[in-house]
């Protein structure tokens, strides 16, 4: 079996020509990406008044998932890294706008304008650094920064994800909390190893804007059957998990350091080869405020 994609290469690299159109014609691939596109997009639970929306498809590849948002009558903007995927879209005549771009630097869209975004199998490769520039921090920090301006208040991200491991999962949804989102993971079929996929539900607005987050399917199921269960204790971690937005961090009081830390701080730096100021008798003393 296979390694992970992202494990490979950069997903401009890893999907080129020859990978864009095996995967475009794949019909277990088009299966597959049709049903989670659907789900996502029944998870952005849309007003049901029949008025198209705008809708961002992040990592659009060669359009696929787009095509769900376009059967139900939404327009919408794909979003992908890789030039041969796009290609391969503009040949098969994809319906959205097409964009080439990294999300990793940013969507680079004006403010408010999206109804709601989907992203399949996409946000995970955001945690790999394919180039010594690439920090998973800053370009998560980007990512989710951008895609929350993007949206107008109140509309909702679904992200649906293959995270590696649970402290990805974390780190993916931290900055998407530190970005403003109230929201969570969604879970589908918790207990199976084969049809386990989980969403990221994301509301753009206050705690008073947002609704919460939806339950996933399969989770009532007292049991499952033994070729679909999994021995992997990842498996029953979490169903759901609610986040609140964590709290600013606190400024480190200063109080406390005199003469005695400062002295101490400065020989420290002398002993690390520094060049450091003579002490004086004007060393640590406390100036007087200017007017």
């Amino acid at each position: 079996m296979s390694s992970r994609p992202e494990l490979q290469a950069p997903p401009e690299i890893f999907y080129d020509d020859s990978e864009a159109r095996k995967y475009t014609s794949s019909s277990r691939i088009i299966e597959i990406q049709a049903k989670l596109s659907g789900r996502a997009l029944e998870l952005l639970a849309l007003p049901d008044d029949d008025v198209p929306r705008l809708l961002l498809d992040i990592g659009c590849g060669s359009g696929l998932s787009g095509e769900t948002l376009s059967e139900n009558g939404h327009q919408w903007i794909g979003l992908d890294i890789s030039q041969s995927m796009l290609n391969v879209a503009l040949e098969r005549e994809a319906e959205g706008d097409l964009l080439l771009g990294d999300m990793g630097q940013g969507l680079g869209l004006r403010p408010g304008v999206i109804d709601g975004a989907i992203s399949i199998s996409a946000v995970q490769w955001l945690c790999n650094a394919d180039k010594s520039s690439h920090d998973p921090r800053l370009r998560l920090k980007a990512f989710f920064g951008s895609l929350y301006r993007c949206l107008a208040r109140g509309a909702r991200a679904v992200l649906q994800v293959y995270p590696e491991n649970l402290a990805q999962r974390e780190l993916i949804l931290s900055f998407a909390m530190r970005a403003g989102f109230a929201g969570g993971v969604v879970v589908d079929f918790p207990h199976s190893s084969k049809s386990r996929k989980e969403y990221l539900v994301l509301t753009c607005g206050p705690p008073s804007i947002s609704t919460s987050v939806p339950k996933g399917k399969g989770e009532d199921e007292e049991s499952c059957s033994e070729d679909e269960s999994s021995g992997d204790e990842e498996n029953h971690t979490v169903s759901i998990s609610d986040r609140h937005r964590p709290r600013k961090k606190q400024k480190i009081s200063k109080k406390g350091r005199g003469r005695e830390w400062i002295m101490r701080k400065k020989e420290q730096r002398r002993r690390r080869g520094d060049d450091v100021p003579p002490d004086t008798k004007y060393t640590a003393r406390k100036r007087k405020p200017r007017f």
